[in-house]
Formats: structure tokens, sequence, C-alpha cells
């Protein structure tokens, strides 16, 4: 396996933190996270003309990159300066556009590459629990079109979206995975209704409820069926970034801890002096590098057969859940009061890194999955 990036991806890695570093300071972070729309547009426009949305897709499909290497060199910079631009659903959504879209639908992922536009993947509902395959909202054929009918829960910033990938149900019970077929949704499309909010980590999310929705023929994304893979694919490169975010993040919040120790005095000395706390920064660098070599074995098994794939996302996820739970509690003590205040860039680390755990399956569920994926063949 190989551990070094390219020097191309090495370039991108410090135009983007250096990016990130001089015009993405925490003041404008928690000013577009507090927007209307939580994000700026200005600033996702931006995003784009630097090609940190590009590198996240194949030169085939409009952009430059799109390895699994590349994911995680972008969402590892973001995640070190906790940016609340809409990536993760541009990812996502963006490569079920790539891999099953057709010729029309292709040209809304080069709008995206730009940063001219917004993409959310509304997949997730109320009582799907993580589960991939539970899709209850419905699709039926309606003359030449289609008509869709259900609710998509935390979307996020489903309200500020140009457009959505829906997944819906065209056949089978609710849990299994043929059956499902994707849909291009765009924005202002009649019977699609919108409750909108602030997520606790920063930006927005909406609950997207669908109501008799009139879809032309050419809506459908890929075959009837046949869009688990899709699916499956594209929210595998979700959970690989994810991991990076979180360990971006947690390269932050542990540099932030360090200098701390480093200064926060008491007796006359620094606190770092004081060995016990020595121990505890050392366990954390520890996990830290356990996270790192995890994400570095999802980003090469991205393409990998399917039952190799979804373990090495899964526990990627599972070792990034854990450790940035961890890391957050130990920040937090180490800090003393302070690390809870608002004003502290390192609450809000912590804050991200948890709710990182809970999107797209937590530990637990991730745990379960890699156990599945190595003892049933039929995962293979």
């Amino acid at each position: 396996m190989n551990f070094e990036v390219t020097d191309e991806q090495r370039m991108l890695a410090d135009t983007l933190t250096r990016f990130v570093a001089e015009q993405y300071g925490f003041a404008t972070r928690e000013r577009n996270a507090r927007s209307p729309e939580g994000f700026d547009r200005a600033m996702w426009r931006r995003f784009g003309e630097l090609g940190a949305i590009g590198a996240l897709f194949a030169p085939e499909h409009g952009g430059f990159g799109g390895s699994g290497d590349d994911i995680a060199v972008v969402f590892e910079g973001l995640g070190r300066g906790l940016v609340v631009e809409p990536f993760l659903g541009a990812l996502v959504a963006g490569r079920v556009l790539a891999l099953a879209g057709d010729e029309t639908q292709r040209a809304e992922l080069l709008r995206l590459i730009d940063g001219e536009t917004v993409v959310a993947l509304a997949h997730g509902e109320p009582d799907s629990r993580y589960e991939l395959a539970r899709v209850a909202a419905t699709a039926v054929r309606a003359g030449a079109g289609w008509r869709l009918n259900g609710a998509k829960a935390v979307v996020p910033f489903g309200a500020a979206a140009d457009g959505f990938v829906v997944s819906a149900r065209t056949s089978g019970d609710v849990d299994a995975e043929h059956g499902i077929s994707l849909f291009w949704v765009p924005r202002g499309t009649a019977g699609v209704a919108l409750r909108d909010y602030t997520l606790i980590d920063g930006g927005r999310g909406a609950e997207v409820v669908l109501g008799d929705v009139q879809l032309a023929g050419d809506a459908l994304i890929g075959a009837v069926d046949d869009g688990f893979a899709t699916l499956e694919t594209a929210l595998g490169a979700g959970l690989l970034a994810l991991s990076a975010e979180a360990l971006g993040a947690m390269q932050t919040a542990f540099s932030a801890t360090l200098e701390y120790l480093r200064t926060r005095r008491q007796f006359g000395v620094p606190i770092g002096s004081f060995q016990a706390l020595q121990h505890r920064m050392a366990d954390l660098a520890i996990d830290i590098e356990q996270v790192r070599s995890a994400v570095i074995n999802a980003a090469a098994a991205i393409d990998a057969p399917r039952a190799a794939r979804e373990r090495a996302l899964s526990a990627a996820k599972y070792t990034a859940g854990q450790v940035g739970a961890r890391l957050s509690r130990e920040a937090v003590q180490l800090h003393g009061g302070i690390g809870m205040t608002w004003e502290l860039p390192l609450s809000h680390y912590a804050k991200r890194l948890v709710m990182i755990d809970h999107q797209f399956g937590d530990e637990d569920h991730h745990l379960a999955r890699y156990i599945a994926f190595g003892r049933t063949p039929t995962h293979a």
C-alpha cells in the first residue's frame, strides 16, 4: 500500500490549508454558519475556483481528482478549519450524478464543481436508523413520468439546495436493497415542502416532505429499482470524507490543547509539565495516528470489491467516531471550564467531532456493519 500522496495532492493540501488559515478564520466560520443559509455562497464559489470541489470528482466527470486520496486530502483540510460550506452534500449527491446520471443531469455536476450551485442528497428518513436500504418514500408511474410521496429527515442545507438527489422505493419491501430508485428534483418543484432549522454544530438542515411531487420521466437517475449500489458507493465516499474531516478536526483540537498546556501556569510552572497530563496527551497522539491509519486504509479501498471496501470504510468511521468522542472529552477537560465556552473554538471542534459520529451511522452501527461484511458471503 502506498502511504504517500502525489505531488499534486500535496500542492492541493498546502493550498487549501493556507486558504483556510488566511481566509477562513473562526470568526468567518461562525458568521457563515449562523447566516440565513448556513454558509456563504461567495465563499462556496471561491472554493470552486480553488479547485477544492473539482478535486472530489474524476476528470471524465469534469473534475481533476476523484480518488480516495483526493477526497481524504480535501476533507482533512476542511476539518482543520471547521469549514461549514456544503462539501459533503456536493460529494455524495455529485457522486450519484457522476455514476448514474445522463448527459443533462451531469451538466448539473459541472455547475456544482464550479461552485455555482448547491446540491443535497435527500435519503435518510425519520425512522431509517442509519439503515441504507430502509426507504419508505415511494415513486410510482404517472403517465410518462413519476409521482413521489414521502419524507426525508435532516437534509443538510436542504432549504438552500438548488436541486436534490432523492431516493424512493419503486418496488419491494421497505428494507429491501432491490427496488430503490433515484431521482433528480430541482429546487422549487411543486409539492416539495421544506422545514428549515439550525444544526447544533453549525450550518442548517431541513425536513423535506414530498407530497404528490410530479416529475418528468427524465428525472430518473440510472435504472429503475437499481439505485442501491449507486447510493452505497456514493455514501461510501461520504464515510471516507467524514472520517478524514474528523482527522483534521482532531489535529487542530489536539494542537490547541497542547498549546494551552504549554502556556497555562499553575504553582508557578506550565501545567503541561505535569506527568499525568503528558501521559493523557501521549495517549491522544497515539489515538489520532490510529485514525490516520484507518483513513489511509479506507482511501486505498474506495475502489476495492464491495466487502473489502465497506469493511475498510466502516472501520475508519468507527475509529474516527470512537477517538473523536474521547478526544473531545479530554481536550475540554484539559482546558478546564474555559473549554466549554462558546467563544473558544475548541468547544465547536468538540461538538463537530461528536456530530460526525452520528452522520451516516454512528460507531455502534459501523462496528456491527464491519462484522457483518466480514462473515456474510452474500455481502461479498
